[in-house]
This record gives structure tokens, C-alpha cells and sequence, in this order.
């Protein structure tokens, strides 16, 4: 990179976050709702998997639920410039795509971290959640799982904020993609107990993917976080692209809200 397109993208990192603090509703939402639903949900998990067993997919199925319901704040991002009309503004200056989406990705993946790590971190001090693999191992294995399932969000939701024509079709695409998502992706229910030509099409969800990314590494089993942290690296990139090629050709512009 070079330094202008640094001064640039730094420039866009500083603007995006001071955007997102002061409108904090709906990040302060995905920090707080995950928490309240981990405490009422977890006793269902123990009494049906146990101590260990029901505390990691309660963290987990909260995790995953509440972080494609973030969604929202990617997606959201870009489509209120489109709605405020700054996206041509940005469009027309020397920025160029990578670096007007990296300048609104950079915030928007802090506050994804976030949210995980608050997730897991209560886990860890309130519902007693351990690693099966020691120390530096364990942490390592869960930081993999947990970047490259942000690093997915992250290209889904700027996908579906330069692909919707709306602010109520963005809501509809990321409030019921993120339930059929996660439902597939084994988070709420086990798949052993959803019909059977579910668990056929479940690996279509990267909810799937990231379920079994956490699972495995939570339980300490390094070649399956890999594999799997792999495959949402996937989704991500595939995301990505679709992204960038739309923002490029200006397809997603305001003129079409």
C-alpha cells in the first residue's frame, strides 16, 4: 500500500468509527441481547448434553446467532451512506474501492470481535466454560475459529449492503438469513434432530462451518478448527469479491435506493 492510499484508508478508519460511536443503539444491541439470552438459555443445554457439554453449545449457539444478527451493523454502514447520498461523495475522490471498504470494514470487525469475545469471556467467568487444549494452544485454536468466522461476517454483511435496494429489504435479508443460517448451521438445534434433508443441505450455512470451526476448538482438536476455519475463509472470500466488483462498477450506489 502506499502512503496516500494509507493516508486515505487511516482517514476512513478514523471517520467510520466516529460514525459508529455515535450511534451506538445497535451495537450496544449485539453486546448486550447475546449476554441475556446466553443466561436463559444455557440451563436448557445442561439438563439435555450436561455440564460441559451444554454450557459450550449454549456459548456457542448464542455466538452464532447473535453475530449474524450483526450483521445489521456491516450491511448498515454502507447503505446509510447510500441513503445519506456520501457514497458517490467517496466514489469521486482519489479512494479507491479496496480502500473506501476497508475503511468501513476496519470498525465494523472490532465491534464483531467484540461481541465474541464478550460472548466467550462470560462463558469462561459465569457458566464455568473451559478449553480442552492447554495453554497457549487452546487460545490460539479459538482466536483462528473466531477470525475467520468475523472475517466471513464481515464480507456477507458488506455484501448484502451494497446488493440491497433498501433499508427494509437489508433488515429482511439479515433478520431471516440470520435464523435459517443458524438453525442450519446446527447453532440452535442439533442437526440430529431436524428432518433428514436438512442436514444434507446444512453445509451450504456457513453457520454450519462456523459451529463446527468453534466446536472443534473449544474441544482442542487443531486439523478440524483448521479445515474448517478454511472453509469460512471461503465464504469470506467469495463474499469479498462479489463486493468489491459491485462497489467497483458502482452498482451499488445511492441512485438505486
Amino acid at each position: 500500500m502506499s502512503p496516500d492510499a494509507a493516508i486515505r484508508t487511516s482517514a476512513l478508519i478514523r471517520h467510520n468509527t466516529i460514525l459508529l460511536l455515535r450511534d451506538p443503539g445497535a451495537l450496544a444491541s449485539r453486546l448486550i441481547l447475546p449476554l441475556a439470552f446466553l443466561v436463559l438459555l444455557h440451563p436448557l443445554y445442561e439438563a439435555a448434553q450436561g455440564q460441559r457439554g451444554g454450557v459450550i453449545q449454549a456459548v456457542i449457539a448464542t455466538l452464532v446467532t447473535f453475530s449474524l444478527l450483526a450483521l445489521s451493523i456491516v450491511g448498515g454502514s454502507i447503505i446509510t451512506d447510500r441513503i445519506w447520498h456520501t457514497w458517490e461523495r467517496v466514489r469521486v475522490t482519489a479512494a479507491r474501492p479496496l480502500e473506501v471498504i476497508t475503511g468501513k470494514a476496519v470498525p465494523v470487525l472490532a465491534a464483531l470481535l467484540a461481541q465474541q469475545v464478550l460472548v466467550i469471556g462470560f462463558g469462561v467467568v459465569v457458566l464455568g466454560l473451559t478449553l480442552a487444549a492447554p495453554w497457549p494452544r487452546g487460545i490460539a485454536l479459538l482466536a483462528v475459529a473466531l477470525l475467520a468466522w468475523t472475517l466471513a461476517l464481515l464480507s456477507l454483511g458488506a455484501m448484502l449492503g451494497v446488493l440491497a435496494r433498501s433499508v427494509s429489504e437489508l433488515s429482511a435479508a439479515y433478520d431471516i438469513g440470520a435464523m435459517i443460517l443458524s438453525s442450519l448451521g446446527e447453532a440452535l438445534v442439533p442437526l440430529a434432530a431436524l428432518p433428514s434433508w436438512v442436514r444434507h443441505v446444512a453445509p451450504a450455512s456457513p453457520g454450519y462451518w462456523a459451529v463446527s470451526s468453534l466446536e472443534a476448538a473449544l474441544r482442542g482438536d487443531a486439523a478440524r478448527t483448521l479445515a474448517t476455519s478454511g472453509v469460512l475463509l471461503g465464504f469470506a472470500v467469495g463474499a469479498g469479491l462479489i463486493t468489491m466488483i459491485r462497489a467497483s462498477r458502482g452498482w451499488g450506489r445511492s441512485a438505486r435506493m
